[in-house]
């Protein structure tokens, strides 16, 4: 099984319950087995402010499915979450994204693994170093812990953490 890393956002339509709500769907996804979610954070947008605070955590999941096969049913949980893509960084009910996938790398015109801006974006960075503290970033093993120092020091004081998860 690989282990992977997922990132969950919503800004819309009671933020919280969607995002707790496709925790429960990833664990429903066949040969895949949810380890961990973290926390729930608030987190002001990337792109377009005209837009309410996201909600973001991260799961850890373990999956037989392959990358695409995985990044298909996510996207059939978005789609059950109503999620329209109106506009690039706009608000959406749900965002879900492969952030890691074991140690792969992927880049195709579907699929960038690592995501390509996680180490900019403190709500995915924070929540991963809570459940995963010692989690080292492919392909370079490079220690989570040390990019922390790199991200902006505004954005991690807008992070806010919504609610603990068990």
């Amino acid at each position: 099984m690989t282990e992977t890393i997922i990132g969950m956002g919503s800004n819309l339509d009671h933020p919280e319950e969607q995002v707790i709500t496709a925790c429960r769907e990833l664990s429903r996804i066949p040969e895949t087995i949810l380890v961990q979610m973290s926390s729930l954070y608030s987190s002001v947008p990337v792109g377009p402010q005209d837009q309410p605070n996201f909600v973001n955590s991260v799961a850890l999941l373990r999956t037989e499915l392959n990358p695409e096969q995985l990044l298909d049913a996510l996207q059939d949980i978005e789609n059950r979450h109503r999620r329209v893509r109106l506009r690039h960084w706009g608000p959406r009910t749900l965002d879900l994204d492969i952030l890691f996938f074991g140690s792969a790398v992927i880049d195709t015109e579907r699929l960038q693994i690592p995501h390509p801006e996680f180490r900019n974006r403190v709500f995915t960075v924070i929540p991963l170093l809570e459940i995963l503290p010692d989690f080292r970033i492919p392909p370079e093993n490079t220690p989570l812990q040390d990019i922390v120092g790199s991200l902006p020091s505004r954005d991690l004081e807008a992070l806010h953490i919504l609610r603990k998860n068990s």
